[in-house]
């Protein structure tokens, strides 16, 4: 009597744990949708079924860097040697943005099949574990890191370097690494002279710190855009969202707006194409 009172209790637990375990994705799992993020506590990857990003075309100011991203993510879709990229340098102008506009334009080039991966800072050392679910994985893959530093004694940039060059696994050849950030050397200047004037050995411990940006084949700098590269970013949105304005109002409106935020960018742009279009009462949304 008691083993047929205990084979109920175990299978109600067994099925509980079932219920609870995450899922580990798979080929057919990531035929679901274009873009995905990285849960590394529960070691799944969810689908994500609209992706926040805007048109390559807008992105302006940017030109150089939008075409090295473009080609250099058009040959890792065609199978050809593609470089890992950091893009860094000023807020606001477009990294993370150009990110998924270069990836919504390259996959439609080549039928869906480029995949983008977001996986957050705190989630890094949990890079391998996501690298080997992603090897079994027919399409190939951006994976893609938005503002990555890292501060104090973060030791988690040791494995981030092996991952992208010189551990004995490495990284698939159908995965390359993207990341954004507004350091170009992922750590703050107080960080890397606080490690030169304090370590028995500087130059080495400072290599140590700076070597990670040195994994990445691209680096792509942005710096604050001139008031015409920010009136052209303003009027490629009232053109696009075809927002009634004004031309020579809109030009002192936008350039009032700059100097009142006290910096000129896409962010400040657009922050001021949402207040223009809320105005205006005109919906920003074409799909």
């Amino acid at each position: 009597m008691k083993d047929q009172g205990l084979e109920p209790l175990l299978r109600r637990i067994a099925e509980a744990l079932e219920r609870v375990s995450p899922r580990s994705p798979t080929a057919l799992e990531l035929d679901d949708a274009e873009a995905y993020i990285w849960h590394a506590e529960s070691n799944h990857l969810d689908p994500v079924i609209k992706v926040n990003r805007v048109d390559l075309d807008l992105l302006k100011g940017i030109d150089s860097v939008r075409d090295t991203l473009l080609a250099n993510t058009r040959r890792f879709a065609a199978g050809l040697p593609a470089n890992n990229a950091l893009l860094w340098g000023a807020r606001g102008m477009g990294k993370s943005s150009l990110v998924k506009a270069v990836h919504a334009a390259v996959n439609k080039e080549h039928d869906g099949g480029l995949i983008l991966v977001e996986i957050h800072r705190e989630d890094i050392p949990s890079l391998p574990d996501l690298l080997k679910l992603l090897a079994s994985v027919d399409r190939r893959c951006i994976l893609f890191c938005d503002d990555l530093s890292f501060d104090g004694q973060d030791a988690s940039f040791k494995s981030l370097k092996a991952v992208l060059e010189g551990g004995l696994e490495g990284r698939p050849g159908s995965v390359v690494f993207y990341a954004t950030s507004n350091r170009r050397h992922l750590m703050p200047r107080d960080m890397i002279e606080n490690e030169r004037s304090t370590a028995i050995n500087p130059a080495e411990a400072v290599e140590e710190k700076v070597s990670l940006s040195d994994r990445f084949g691209l680096w792509l700098g942005f710096h604050t855009c001139s008031q015409d590269e920010f009136l052209a970013m303003v009027d490629g949105y009232v053109a696009y969202y075809g927002i009634p304005a004004d031309k020579n109002t809109l030009k002192a409106e936008a350039i009032e707006w700059s100097v009142t935020r006290g910096a000129r960018s896409g962010r400040v742009a657009w922050q001021f194409i949402q207040d223009l279009a809320g105005r205006m009462e005109v919906r920003l949304d074409r799909s």
